[in-house]
């Protein structure tokens, strides 16, 4: 919503340049910079723009607008004062002779407001959200079906769209709400992770969704066979097959270490969550799944809980996961967590990915990347979810966190 407003200021501002100096081809052509603020200074405000830093000089004529964050429209009178680091703006500058900007207007959207917006959202899709994998989708109903997977389970939702509901897809190598892009039931495809807000049928059993954002990820585990730092890439050898893959790490990917106890532990609560034998500490075979009434697996989140698992886990989490931790306590845990570098793995460490599907898995980019995940790969051999062909596992491993697509 931020990117569609600061997006719709600029197309405002640059059509106001147009009108004020297209008759005046003598006049200098004003510049529209957004970006975030990095820094204010006596008459300066320094503006971190996708292109780079800008320096922009204000003076006594500068008109100042504050905008709420969620209306384009709402816009009140601002000083030069109300302007702090991580504000977003969208100025209006005129180069002078020297070539240096001197803002016209200021339109900003403070920080603390954009916060406390993007908390409230994250909140109601905590409560009234769920997430999954599509296992099908029927256009002639208007529904698709996701299995909506938890530490100690997994159960089968149908969503069926509101009328008026938002669709939405995201973007190619990002998991962020604010980047996705406008979609439909017919470009949502099996295999495709699915989050969507909106009420949940009391057994469980079905979902009425206002809102619903899909993408096509794909999730890989493999042996560290180089790495370099210079190109911030990583060859590994893919377990499932045994080929190699280049794994290269972007400004936005997320880079972690597992703590180990914290692995152990999440990979012991999926072995008996699955009723599998425990991969490790005492105890033999794990218990079977039990249930609820209604069918849905114990600790199934019901209606009014956010059924969020380890496919739903974007920050900051979701509540209750059933005789486990939370996944908000997963996705904090691993927050709280050390960030590492590829300066930081060597050969020989094994590491998860996730990425967007391509046609070429030989070349990906890394959304998330997880060091210490050994505990979930012998969990899912343990389970049989990941089964060895060629001394590889394929891709039945679950490892919380790492499916986790974005939050508003």
């Amino acid at each position: 919503m931020i990117q569609v407003i600061i997006s719709i200021i600029v197309f405002i501002l640059s059509g106001m340049s147009l009108l004020v100096f297209g008759q005046a081809t003598a006049a200098p052509k004003p510049v529209v910079i957004a970006g975030d603020v990095s820094s204010v200074s006596e008459g300066k405000i320094v503006v971190a723009t996708k292109a780079g830093p800008s320096d922009v000089a204000t003076n006594e004529k500068t008109a100042y607008r504050k905008v709420a964050p969620d209306s384009v429209s709402t816009t009140t009178p601002g000083a030069f004062g109300d302007i702090v680091p991580g504000d977003k703006v969208t100025v209006s500058a005129l180069p002078g002779a020297d070539g240096k900007l001197t803002a016209r207007t200021v339109l900003f959207i403070k920080k603390s407001e954009i916060d406390a917006k993007n908390a409230k959202e994250t909140a109601e899709w905590q409560r009234r959200g769920i997430t999954g994998k599509v296992t099908a989708v029927n256009a002639q109903t208007n529904q698709m079906t996701i299995e909506n997977r938890t530490l100690t389970g997994a159960t089968n939702v149908v969503i069926t769209p509101k009328d008026g509901v938002k669709f939405l897809r995201y973007a190619p190598d990002s998991i962020r709400f604010d980047e996705a892009l406008p979609s439909s039931l017919a470009q949502t495809k099996v295999g495709d992770m699915v989050r969507a807000l909106g009420d949940r049928s009391s057994d469980g059993a079905s979902f009425a969704a206002e809102q619903v954002v899909a993408g096509a990820f794909e999730t890989v585990a493999g042996t560290v066979v180089s790495i370099d730092p210079t190109r911030n890439e990583v060859v590994i050898k893919n377990l499932a097959n045994n080929k190699n893959v280049t794994v290269s790490i972007g400004e936005t990917s997320v880079l972690k270490r597992f703590p180990a106890e914290q692995a152990e532990m999440l990979a012991r609560i999926q072995m008996s969550g699955a009723g599998g034998a425990r991969p490790m500490g005492p105890g033999g075979a794990g218990r079977s799944q039990g249930s609820n009434p209604g069918g849905a697996p114990q600790g199934q989140p019901g209606q009014g809980q956010p059924g969020q698992g380890q496919f739903g886990q974007g920050r900051p989490g979701g509540a209750g996961m059933g005789g486990g931790p939370r996944a908000g306590s997963v996705e904090e845990m691993l927050e709280r967590s050390p960030s590492i570098t590829v300066a930081d793995l060597k050969a020989g460490d094994v590491i998860a990915l996730s990425s967007s599907k391509s046609a070429d898995m030989s070349r990906i980019k890394a959304i998330k990347l997880f060091a210490g995940v050994e505990p979930f790969l012998r969990a899912a051999q343990a389970n049989g979810g990941g089964r060895r062909g060629q001394g590889g596992v394929d891709a039945g491993f679950s490892i919380p966190g790492l499916d986790g697509i974005g939050f508003p």
